[in-house]
């Protein structure tokens, strides 16, 4: 499926010096991304425990100012360097090709460039069959031993099939491993002390500084890191811990980004490319809690790009449609990796 705007118009670069920062918020709606906490809400008793807290750290009175509380880094510093594209209100659609609308095939999508409807049909612990451009680059003489991934959902050795692919993968409730530095063994003794709300799905803090640790000792030319705060609070109906989740969510972001910025091997030559495996409801109100092929706007999603040589176009604002089979390749056309045939999705236009 081919994108009907051209989006990233990366300018000519030199694809062995070029790092990637692939990064997923687990369930995060597009409607937060672009117009800030929900009116109907983020006042709802049923939703919220403390309704005038949230409101005085997230209600403004217009979409613009209440996404900027929510999402600062966002739309403070990445409007202004990259592109922010899913805004539905403006005519920029981002889909799911897939039919299933949650996470174990929305992360296939993402990371193979392909839907797999027919294999891919559950969130069961089971290797995938497909292959990931993790596994890709990871084959190559220029990769190897330069991927890694880091999740909080403990299913991700199996999206990625760790074993199959040796990309090295620390998730779910997984500790620190090898050549450990004292932040990774104090990391590993706090995670064992801090219970998770959730039996499948660790805090999103010890993921992401997990993965900022492995960045600083090993230099990894494509990470992955996928947060998972925001689909287990909003499966559970805690609206007020879905905003704040976002809301760490985007200063962790800015950490790593800033990290880039300040280390000389990312410093200039790093892309990040930010999105989500799945969407939400809207309509009945109480299915924002959910998601899954039955649920109504599940397959709307969004996508966000910043960095080495990526035009600063802002929030799109025009008429486009773009695909979530389009990362994958797009990745691999940075990376200089050529675009297999079963992938389904078109590089983005460079």
């Amino acid at each position: 499926m081919a994108a009907m705007a051209a989006i990233f118009n990366i300018h000519a670069q030199n694809s062995g010096d070029t790092k990637i920062v692939l990064i997923t918020l687990d369930g995060f709606r597009w409607q937060e991304l672009f117009t800030g906490a929900d009116s109907l809400l983020i006042g709802n008793n049923d939703y919220v425990d403390d309704a005038d807290m949230l409101k005085r750290a997230f209600w403004r009175e217009t979409p613009e100012e209440r996404r900027e509380a929510l999402l600062p880094f966002f739309w403070g510093q990445v409007k202004k360097m990259g592109q922010i594209h899913g805004n539905r209100k403006l005519g920029s659609k981002v889909n799911l090709t897939n039919s299933m609308w949650f996470s174990y095939p929305g992360y296939n999508e993402i990371l193979t460039g392909a839907a797999d409807d027919a294999r891919i049909r559950s969130n069961d612990k089971k290797p995938n069959p497909n292959t990931t451009i993790l596994e890709r680059y990871n084959n190559t003489p220029e990769g190897k031993g330069k991927v890694a991934a880091f999740g909080s959902w403990d299913v991700f050795p199996f999206i990625i099939n760790e074993e199959r692919s040796g990309v090295p993968v620390n998730a779910g409730f997984e500790a620190a491993t090898e050549n450990l530095n004292e932040r990774e063994k104090f990391l590993n003794e706090l995670q064992e002390q801090i219970p998770s709300p959730w039996g499948a799905v660790r805090l999103d803090a010890f993921t992401h500084h997990y993965a900022l640790e492995h960045m600083k000792k090993e230099h990894p030319k494509l990470v992955y890191i996928s947060y998972g705060e925001t689909d287990d609070f909003a499966h559970d109906g805690d609206y007020q811990a879905y905003l704040k989740s976002a809301n760490n969510t985007d200063a962790l972001i800015k950490e790593v980004w800033e990290f880039t910025q300040q280390d000389d091997f990312y410093k200039d030559q790093t892309v990040f490319i930010i999105t989500t495996d799945h969407g939400r409801g809207t309509q009945p109100l109480d299915t924002w809690r959910s998601h899954g092929g039955d649920i109504k706007g599940a397959g709307a999603v969004w996508m966000v790009a910043f960095g080495n040589d990526v035009q600063p176009m802002g929030e799109v604002g025009q008429e486009e449609q773009l695909y979530s089979n389009q990362f994958a390749p797009t990745i691999l056309k940075l990376l200089g990796m050529p675009v297999v045939e079963d992938i389904t999705g078109e590089p983005i236009k460079l």
